[in-house]
């Protein structure tokens, strides 16, 4: 990966488009499928930028989202907007839980997956819900992952770009795209200083003088 930026992120979904389909988790994998997944663990505008890039591309995916997060407030009118948009551009979205709590209702699609995951757990069936890292949407070998800003198992952009991989479970992180950083540490104090803006206009709209 030379670089984590959202034309990066964009030169990677071309790379996929015309060679695979992006669908959601609805039904069981099939050959030339990309099950574009975006675990939302830190700001709301990061996912909304990039599910705005998604959809200009004609590309869907399912955004996971927290309702026991300690950096966003999905109930808040912030939070509600952020539901509403992600469905305006087309995109699933799913319950990303905090174990052992499912706090599941009518804002979510029928899919889950865990924050922070332990192995004991991670892999284990849900009752009423697909949890994306069980068996058929989960196996290794059709699986990438981006978590903290390293891919594990390699770039995936040459390999989609040839077409070499069967189907894909893709999960990108969006606050690691969206803000300016060649580490996670400089990519997170980056986020850290556009959530501070975010915070001032928030306290002008809550009346607060800042004069």
């Amino acid at each position: 990966m030379t670089s984590w930026d959202l034309d990066a992120y964009a030169a990677m979904l071309d790379a996929a488009r015309g060679r695979y389909r992006f669908v959601h988790f609805d039904h069981e994998p099939q050959a030339g499928e990309i099950f574009l997944r975006h675990d939302v663990d830190l700001f709301l505008d990061a996912a909304l930028r990039m599910a705005k890039l998604e959809a200009e591309r004609g590309v869907t995916a399912t955004y996971f989202l927290m309702t026991r997060s300690v950096f966003y407030n999905l109930g808040s009118r912030e939070g509600e907007a952020a539901l509403e948009r992600l469905r305006e551009l087309g995109h699933a979205v799913g319950l990303h839980a905090v174990h052992p709590r499912i706090d599941f209702d009518e804002r979510f699609d029928a899919v889950l997956a865990w924050h922070n995951p332990e192995p004991d757990y991670v892999n284990e069936p849900v009752d009423g819900l697909v949890n994306v890292m069980t068996p058929p949407w989960f196996d290794r070998e059709h699986y990438r992952s981006d978590s903290n800003q390293h891919f594990r198992s390699g770039d995936p952009t040459d390999a989609l770009a040839s077409g070499e991989l069967e189907w894909l479970q893709l999960l990108i992180h969006p606050e690691i795209w969206a803000f300016e950083g060649g580490r996670m540490r400089e990519t997170m104090e980056s986020m850290l200083d556009a959530e501070r803006e975010a915070r001032l206009r928030q306290l002008a709209e809550d009346r607060i003088d800042l004069s």
